[in-house]
């Protein structure tokens, strides 16, 4: 019988990346995605000239972006697997049942474009989160301190 986020199973599977980094990144990516497109490629020399939108854009040099990016690429193969494997239980790619499954196949797929691939994936924080929750894990008494 699959798990749902509501009903964690007795021995869940372990996972193998300290939650504290998922939840720094859940709460980072949820940071990165409440930006959107880049609407003004015709900026003003200064913040004040556009009224300081461009704070709330995505762009190439984004600073939230380049954070999560480094992070990630920090991560051992490891953690970056049970991370995307994460991801995918979180939007409903694999159950939490074939956790194993989903390990292998971001274990075989693995390459030096991880971070690239997360943060191509535009609900990456909610994803996490619950996969996080299908885990019986959560980031409720997060602390940002990693």
């Amino acid at each position: 019988m699959p798990v749902t986020p509501d009903e964690p199973s007795d021995n869940p599977p372990e996972l193998g990346i300290a939650t504290e980094k998922v939840c720094f990144l859940v709460l980072k990516a949820r940071q990165f995605d409440a930006k959107e497109a880049d609407s003004d490629p015709d900026e003003g020399s200064n913040p004040s000239d556009d009224r300081g939108v461009d704070v709330l854009e995505d762009k190439p040099d984004d600073a939230s972006r380049q954070e999560i990016a480094e992070f990630i690429r920090g991560l051992d193969i490891d953690e970056q697997v049970n991370l995307v494997a994460l991801a995918w239980v979180g939007r409903g790619t694999y159950d939490i049942s074939d956790w194993q499954e989903a390990l292998d196949t971001a274990r075989a797929e693995h390459n030096n474009r991880t971070a690239e691939y997360l943060l191509g994936l535009p609900l990456l924080g909610d994803y996490l989160a619950d996969g996080l929750a299908a885990l019986g894990e959560s980031c409720e008494d997060f602390d940002e301190t990693i």
